[in-house]
């Protein structure tokens, strides 16, 4: 049995049917030109308009040398054919001119050609053919219907010229015509123009396309610079009316996606400053008691309140008025890395890459310094890498500690959500490291996944755009 929405494979002897491979083969062609097509709004857009373009012009093109060419060449190869077994019919039916001078002179007055009488001479061997020769063919069919004698053309030799030869039995006659009396000749007039108009639509498409695509970059541009939490800058929609209302949403979101920041950085703010002023009062309170047990543990309490509060303040100041800027991340880590081992930890330091990344330099800082804080708290050994390349920035913090189960690794992202061997107060974690991080790393446009590190405990792993 298999389940809703399953598509088992069908058995080999049905899969071996001529059906079943035309199919296949039907797909992987699909699949194959899928692959091939322009991935972008513009290049698409430009094959909408060229594709039916070049496809009425082939049909264009076809039917006129179908019709037109081949019709107007056959009709001028038979009237050269009928002057030539005209010019035959007078010279056996009246032989009176034996050296052919008033049939040469009429010839070249009346039809336009040069006849000439080799005498004792037979028919060259053939020559070479052309590949595709429309007048060779033409010719060759209406001499073999009207004249019906051995004969011999050259189409090919002289460009401007048709050579004909007629075996008269003794002798041999010798034609030489303008090659636009038996080939229509100027039908790369029509190919010109047909060219020429298609480059001048094409352009004018081009144009035209691009004034319209480049609204719609600016809009994608500006979305994901927000998304990146950079600066967009003075953004204004403009093109077609839908584009326009697309822009205009995406203000709107914009701004109250500001505005819902702003006001929750205010509340975090205000309730941040409000409970420090009743958390200090307490701790004056409980300093002025007789020290005993319970007052140790409600002045832990208050510190760990404290603690609490001052991670929100920090996250507040970091998602308020910071902008985005061009920031050194390489010295960025550096400084990490020195406070680190100020404090009596060792981390080690490696970076690939461009060190420029345009990104909100506090709250990057608190990002990797929470990783690396979490670290250290938990490991002997902590190793910090960075690597800027291919338009991401990885950074990647990998510590010796006990690591965190896999199952528990979406949960530690929760807001004071602490793992049971870390809940105690040596340790003095808030649960709200992790969280913040991810935050500001989403706020970049990025995320923060954990696993397993070569050094056996966790390995944090931050993605940036850029």
């Amino acid at each position: 049995m298999t389940e809703a929405g399953d598509r088992p494979n069908p058995p080999r002897a049905l899969r071996d049917t001529p059906i079943i491979r035309l199919r296949l083969g039907w797909r992987r062609l699909a699949r194959s030109i899928a692959e091939r097509m322009p991935k972008g709004l513009y290049g698409r857009s430009l094959l909408i308009v060229l594709l039916p373009m070049l496809i009425l012009q082939s049909v264009v093109a076809y039917v006129f040398m179908e019709r037109h060419w081949d019709l107007v060449t056959r009709r001028l190869s038979e009237a050269l054919t009928r002057d030539i077994a005209a010019i035959i019919a007078v010279v056996e039916t009246y032989p009176q001119d034996p050296d052919w001078d008033t049939i040469t002179r009429i010839a070249r007055r009346d039809l336009g050609v040069s006849v000439s009488l080799l005498k004792g001479e037979e028919l060259p061997p053939p020559g070479p053919k052309p590949f595709f020769s429309l007048l060779d063919t033409a010719l060759s069919d209406e001499i073999v219907t009207r004249i019906h004698r051995p004969f011999w053309i050259d189409t090919v030799g002289n460009s401007d010229l048709v050579e004909i030869r007629i075996d008269m039995g003794t002798d041999v006659l010798r034609v030489l015509a303008r090659r636009s009396q038996a080939y229509a000749s100027n039908s790369h007039i029509f190919l010109v123009w047909m060219v020429t108009t298609s480059v001048v639509l094409l352009t004018i498409a081009i144009l035209f396309l691009r004034n319209q695509i480049r609204p719609i970059q600016r809009l994608a541009d500006a979305a994901e610079s927000f998304g990146k939490g950079r600066p967009v800058g003075t953004f204004k929609p403009t093109g077609a009316r839908e584009v326009r209302r697309a822009g205009e949403a995406f203000s709107v979101m914009r701004r109250r996606i500001e505005r819902q920041i702003e006001q929750r950085t205010a509340m975090l703010a205000g309730v941040s400053h409000d409970l420090r002023t009743v958390l200090t009062r307490f701790r004056l309170q409980l300093a002025l008691l007789p020290p005993d047990a319970e007052i140790e543990a409600l002045e832990a309490d208050v510190d760990e309140m404290q603690a609490m509060l001052e991670a929100y303040l920090a996250f507040a100041r970091g998602e308020g008025d910071e902008e985005a800027a061009a920031t050194d991340v390489a010295e960025l880590l550096r400084s990490i890395q020195i406070e680190a081992e100020r404090a009596g930890f060792a981390v080690a330091l490696a970076y690939e890459g461009d060190p420029t990344l345009t990104v909100r330099p506090n709250a990057f800082k608190r990002m990797i310094g929470n990783l690396v804080g979490n670290a250290c708290r938990h490991g002997e050994h902590v190793r910090l890498a960075g690597r800027h390349a291919e338009g991401y920035l990885h950074v990647i913090v990998d510590d010796d500690g006990p690591g965190v189960p896999e199952a528990e690794r979406a949960n530690v992202f929760r807001p004071f959500y602490r793992l049971d061997e870390a809940r105690n107060q040596d340790e003095g974690g808030t649960g709200l490291g992790l969280a913040i991080a991810r935050d500001i790393a989403r706020g970049h446009g990025g995320d923060i996944t954990l696993d397993t590190a070569p050094m056996g405990g966790l390995r944090a792993v931050v993605r940036i755009p850029g």
